[in-house]
């Protein structure tokens, strides 16, 4: 299938790794331009070489005010339009409710939800029709996550604020998607895991709860992420797509 991305742009955020990377690779596989971001300089210069010519890497942190700005000014000035983003950021710190201090409750609110609802509004006064504005959420947005309990807060008040916003932005042509990851096998699960004290025990008890029986790659979340991007998906706009191998019990 031929998605429709070839010479559009897009701003991939936290892009150096993980599910924003993945995401960042298929969308230039299938001919996007992007600009990927990352708070390491070093680690997003060498994230955007592996992607070609075609990639700018721009240490960024979501958390920023300025951040969103400058995103989208370098997005026009280096491709000369911008078609849309992809707003992930690193999970926030896990614990229980008695863990969290209020400290990295403040830091959290302002990385994962406040900075990524600045990215979008400003994002979206830069978009035309076909414009797509995606957010990478958690399946928490459905059910709180165990230990997770920060990002059990802040998650469905994101989930909230796209669905909005879609409402918002769909009569000038504007899209807006979830993407709901589970257990998808990055440096971030892991580590999740080996917080049980036994990461390989964790993951066996995982999977067997999976009806696929294993873990996601970063690729098939990628794929999918540059599916609902794309113009292929031009009939698709406030929804939350699971990308959990069938984790998720409700329909």
């Amino acid at each position: 299938m031929d998605l429709g991305l070839k010479d559009r742009v897009y701003i991939v955020t936290g892009a150096t790794r993980g599910l924003g990377n993945a995401t960042a690779r298929a969308l230039a596989a299938d001919g996007a331009k992007v600009i990927i971001t990352g708070r390491d300089e070093k680690a997003v210069t060498e994230a955007a070489a592996e992607l070609g010519q075609d990639a700018l890497g721009v240490a960024a942190d979501n958390a920023d005010p300025g951040a969103a700005q400058r995103l989208v000014d370098t997005a026009r000035e280096r491709f000369g339009r911008l078609d849309g983003i992809l707003i992930s950021v690193g999970g926030p710190p896990p614990g229980f409710v008695a863990d969290n201090t209020d400290d990295q409750w403040q830091t959290a609110f302002e990385s994962v939800f406040l900075g990524a609802v600045r990215l979008a509004r400003t994002t979206a006064a830069a978009l035309g029709e076909g414009g797509a504005i995606g957010f990478v959420l958690s399946g928490s947005v459905h059910e709180p996550i165990a230990g997770l309990t920060i990002s059990n807060g802040l998650r469905p008040g994101l989930a909230g604020f796209a669905k909005s916003l879609a409402d918002e932005l769909g009569p000038r042509g504007i899209r807006v998607v979830g993407v709901l990851p589970a257990r998808i096998d990055t440096d971030r699960v892991r580590e999740l895991d080996a917080l049980s004290g036994d990461a390989e025990a964790a993951r066996t008890a995982n999977e067997a709860r999976i009806p696929l029986r294993r873990y996601g790659t970063p690729e098939e979340f990628g794929r999918t992420a540059a599916f609902l991007l794309s113009p292929a998906a031009s009939y698709l706009t406030g929804i939350m797509v699971p990308v959990d191998g069938g984790f998720r019990s409700g329909f």
